[in-house]
């Protein structure tokens, strides 16, 4: 039987749909998630008890900071790949709260690279990063290319994000094992994260509150349906880069929408208009994210396939079914 995957993140929106994947096409894995309360942990709990079902999945809570425990588990369980999507999330939350990114996403990120680096016969690291990590870039027509220079980010998540980058890079030369980055954008869908807009719209519409729209509404973005991030996700970690190798890939859909746009589709999938409070920019924020995904593309054949129009209904069925 070969070794099982590990999963960081297991009980988080995308972690918890990439070891569906994986268990959906025959893999074992582990899933490792310290369940904390950045949001609902009750969400967290029924996303892993929906994976918890499939008897080739195990659920260990753990601190991916706990380098000692993290590196014990890899070593015990002979995992040979590991898809590292744990992570203190969100723009905003960093801004009053920058000591837990310094913990998940740095201390985090490096316990997961030694663990991995230790591991005799180690074949490839899988790793989030974020489109966050390009800046506020002009709205030149044009997507974000994996060789821009990627060096003024706007907050502090940004920040730890390119930092993970550049010390997958230096681990990568000086032990030797293959890494590749994702630069994911705006990531939505059924099981999604409470703290992001689309989310959080959904809740507001439907308890007759007002939605704050932040940038004046003038902000867009990339968004990318959930089951088009894991096809990229699986595709990359089927595909590890030469030996000593760290590899970044944009994973997005390749088509920015408007926040406008976006609401207008929300409101069409909940049947009832939003009441709009419009905002200035918020620290941290960016104007526009567009991901240019022709490295992806050549590597895996990655091609999205659910647009706003078809993915945003899909995921206020299941908001229905989920929360009644």
């Amino acid at each position: 039987m070969s070794p099982p995957v590990i999963v960081t993140g297991a009980a988080g929106f995308i972690g918890m749909h990439v070891a569906e994947r994986l268990l959906e096409r025959g893999e074992r894995v582990i899933g490792v998630d310290d369940f904390n309360a950045y949001y609902d942990p009750a969400l967290k709990a029924a996303r892993a008890a929906r994976l918890e079902a499939n008897p080739h999945f195990r659920m260990e809570r753990l601190d991916i900071a706990e380098a000692e425990a993290f590196e014990a588990l890899v070593r015990e369980s002979g995992a040979l790949r590991v898809v590292h999507l744990a992570a203190q999330a969100g723009v905003r939350y960093s801004i009053e709260n920058p000591f837990a990114y310094e913990r998940s996403n740095l201390a985090g990120h490096l316990s997961v690279m030694e663990a991995c680096r230790r591991q005799p016969g180690f074949q490839h690291l899988v790793y989030a990063s974020s489109s966050s990590v390009y800046g506020d870039r002009p709205g030149d027509g044009a997507g974000f290319s994996e060789d821009d220079a990627a060096a003024e980010p706007v907050s502090l998540y940004a920040a730890t994000k390119r930092a993970c980058e550049l010390m997958s890079f230096a681990y990568a030369k000086l032990y030797g094992f293959s890494q590749t980055g994702l630069r994911f954008f705006t990531v939505y869908g059924p099981w999604g994260r409470p703290d992001m807009a689309y989310f959080s719209f959904t809740q507001k519409i439907l308890a007759g509150e007002p939605i704050e729209v932040f940038g004046q509404g003038q902000m867009a973005r990339d968004f990318t349906y959930i089951d088009d991030i894991v096809d990229g996700v699986v595709g990359a970690l089927d595909r590890p880069p030469e030996r000593g190798g760290n590899r970044i890939l944009n994973i997005g859909d390749s088509a920015p929408v408007g926040l406008m746009e976006m609401i207008e589709v929300l409101e069409d999938a909940l049947g009832r208009k939003a009441e709009k409070v419009f905002r200035p920019m918020q620290p941290g924020d960016v104007t526009q994210t567009y991901a240019d995904i022709s490295r992806l593309q050549a590597l895996t054949g990655y091609q999205p396939k659910v647009s706003l129009v078809e993915g945003l209904p899909r995921f206020v069925r299941w908001y229905r079914d989920f929360y009644g």
